[in-house]
């Protein structure tokens, strides 16, 4: 794996989120899950920069709509990154069902790959410590944290089944390039 487009989404990572040390290590987590399984995809070092820079949007210097798959993009957008990185931030975890449910418009399609499917499991099997856990748990705690008021919940219980698939296409895709995953 060429590590410079990784180091540089470690590097930025770290620098936007370090005032929120839980967030970071849940980034932590999610970026290693995402080496776990990056072989099993076709672009490895693409899979490991978006797992990086995912939650990048939340960072205090860059959230500017208060949705923060859009903020991280733009963000990476006015900073340089490929067009495929910021449209896999953008996307992460199903996020159009939540932009439908806040009114914000997703200028970046989803590509709808096996890439994105293991941004989406290795989002979603890590938990808001950065420790691995299974998609139904880590969607259990989405929903117990947010409450069932919140668009966050509404989002993710609507995204659900489109989640579930997408973790156990990744988990096929381990198992056929003989990579064992954990779920925690």
């Amino acid at each position: 794996m060429n590590d410079d487009l990784v180091t540089w989404a470690e590097r930025v990572a770290r620098e936007q989120l370090h005032e929120l040390p839980r967030r970071l290590g849940h980034v932590e987590g999610v970026a290693r899950r995402a080496t776990q399984i990056a072989y099993a995809v076709d672009d490895p070092e693409l899979l490991v920069a978006a797992a990086w820079l995912h939650d990048v949007g939340y960072g205090p210097q860059i959230a500017v709509t208060g949705f923060h798959p859009v903020d991280g993009a733009e963000f990476l957008s006015a900073h340089g990154a490929p067009h495929r990185l910021c449209a896999l931030v953008a996307n992460h975890s199903c996020a159009c069902v939540e932009a439908r449910h806040r009114g914000v418009s997703l200028r970046w399609e989803d590509e709808q790959t096996p890439l994105r499917d293991a941004l989406w499991w290795a989002d979603m099997s890590t938990t808001p410590t950065g420790e691995p856990t299974d998609v139904q748990s880590r969607i259990a705690e989405v929903l117990d944290r947010y409450g069932p008021e919140h668009v966050v919940s509404a989002s993710v219980a609507e995204s659900a089944p489109q989640l579930i698939a997408a973790a156990a296409r990744t988990q096929t895709a381990a198992q056929l390039a003989g990579i064992r995953l954990s779920d925690g």
